[in-house]
């Protein structure tokens, strides 16, 4: 059967607005108002830089999400028009998802999810699933609750699925069923009191052939085959501005080495740069790495 796509996206589509603050956390005292350095809204949650991320690298990428018919809408809209995205949008009466990033001066983050921009019986149509993973290589799954019930159908149509747990703590059963059902997971080791302990339970309860935690500038972790190996940092090629996006850009450059066939180390180096590069990006730009530059970097 012909795949005509190398990664569909699912999920993760929806709008930031950022503000950059002194410092975080925010020791602003109780004021009327305050005075900070910037205020924008750009189109680019996960899934939209996920999906930039692996297009950038010349893979294939469809986006499946769900959209409100909104001026954050529009936004996401115009984002994968202008940089020829297949997007394939199921619409929210909720609105599309929006939030507000707090960025300080030293490129860390502060997320504030909009809740109501979802409802309980969300859902990505059965049919479209089916159709875009019929003809798709890999699916990414954001952990947004509309595609908790896309797992089965990806499974069912035979593609690798991986997925991204953000910063879980390890505990909330809400994460488990991403986690199970990926065969890559990937996942941040900040909340978690014992990184290898979580990532090896992934492993042992689920489908994942590999699992890796990120971890800043420590670099990365991978347990594959039983075997937990570490992902080494590289350093940026600027100055670091901001950490937003810097999971997405890891886990794009991942799958990229992954899909290319490439081994776990490689895949890993891959991963590191796109990373690192995401951390020279003002959180109000949506750039990513290009698969030349890369490979450049990539080269010894």
């Amino acid at each position: 059967m012909s795949r005509a796509i190398d990664v569909l996206v699912l999920g993760g589509a929806g709008v930031d607005t950022i503000v950059y603050v002194p410092s975080l956390p925010l020791p602003l005292p109780l004021a009327d108002s305050h005075m900070v350095p910037a205020i924008e809204t750009r189109a680019g949650q996960t899934g939209d830089f996920l999906a930039l991320g692996v297009h950038a690298l010349g893979l294939r990428t469809h986006h499946l999400d769900m959209l409100g018919e909104d001026h954050a809408g529009d936004l996401v809209r115009a984002l994968h028009r202008e940089r020829g995205i297949a997007l394939t949008e199921v619409p929210q009466p909720a609105g599309t998802k929006r939030a507000v990033n707090l960025v300080g001066p030293d490129g860390r983050r502060l997320s504030l999810y909009d809740s109501t921009r979802a409802r309980e019986e969300d859902r990505l149509p059965p049919e479209t699933v089916r159709a875009l993973a019929a003809t798709s290589r890999h699916a990414h799954v954001s952990i947004t609750h509309p595609c908790a019930y896309a797992l089965p159908l990806l499974r069912e149509a035979g593609v690798s699925i991986s997925t991204d747990l953000h910063n879980w703590d390890g505990t909330q059963a809400y994460h488990e069923a991403f986690a199970y059902e990926a065969d890559v997971v990937f996942l941040s080791a900040a909340e978690l009191a014992d990184p290898e302990q979580t990532m090896r339970r992934i492993a042992e309860r689920g489908r994942a052939e590999v699992v890796v935690a990120t971890a800043g500038a420590e670099g990365a972790y991978q347990l594959l085959n039983g075997e937990l190996t570490r992902i080494p940092a590289v350093t940026p090629s600027a100055p670091v501005v901001d950490s937003n996006g810097a999971g997405d850009a890891f886990a794009a450059g991942y799958l990229f080495g992954r899909l290319s066939g490439e081994p776990p180390e490689r895949c890993g180096l891959f991963g590191a740069i796109a990373g690192a590069y995401a951390c020279t990006v003002p959180a109000t730009r949506a750039d990513v790495i290009g698969r030349e530059e890369l490979l450049r970097a990539a080269t010894p």
